[in-house]
């Protein structure tokens, strides 16, 4: 039950984060609620994931991909640009926690000085963040690139 309620809060507070976002970047109302549907898909796909024991890198990857499918067939829909909806929707899980805790670490190099520790703790942040924002470039990549070139249409 507890689960249940968990991946319920998560959906409605990545869409809302999402929302925000989407507000920010200026886009047009009709597409709002596709964006806070879509972080909110975004975020329980990739929770959903980690809840079966896959990494990280590999769920962010993967629930990149099933929401640049959805972006995709938004776009065609509605005849509005893809980023439009993609760019609120994959903010939910870009990895801020790793990227906040390299950028700390990298501070505490400059002001203590460099030694073991710390060298590793920036060194394994900084390397998961990159690869869990190459892994979502990816799968943000690999929907379009396929879908766009099977169907000959550009939007």
């Amino acid at each position: 039950m507890e689960t249940i309620i968990h991946f319920i809060l998560n959906f409605i507070f990545a869409g809302l984060a999402s929302l925000g976002f989407a507000l920010v970047f200026n886009v047009p109302k009709k597409t709002l609620i596709y964006c806070f549907f879509g972080g909110s898909i975004t975020l329980t796909c990739r929770n959903l994931f980690l809840l079966f024991d896959l990494s990280l890198e590999f769920s962010a990857f993967l629930s990149s991909t099933i929401i640049g499918i959805i972006c995709l067939y938004w776009s065609k829909k509605n005849t509005i640009p893809r980023p439009t909806y993609m760019v609120a929707s994959i903010i939910p899980i870009i990895p801020g926690t790793f990227a906040i805790k390299s950028m700390t670490v990298f501070i505490s190099m400059n002001s203590q000085g460099v030694n073991h520790e710390l060298l590793n703790a920036f060194i394994e942040n900084s390397l998961r963040t990159l690869s869990i924002l190459g892994a979502i470039s990816f799968g943000i990549a690999l929907p379009a690139i396929y879908f766009l070139k099977i169907n000959k249409y550009v939007l």
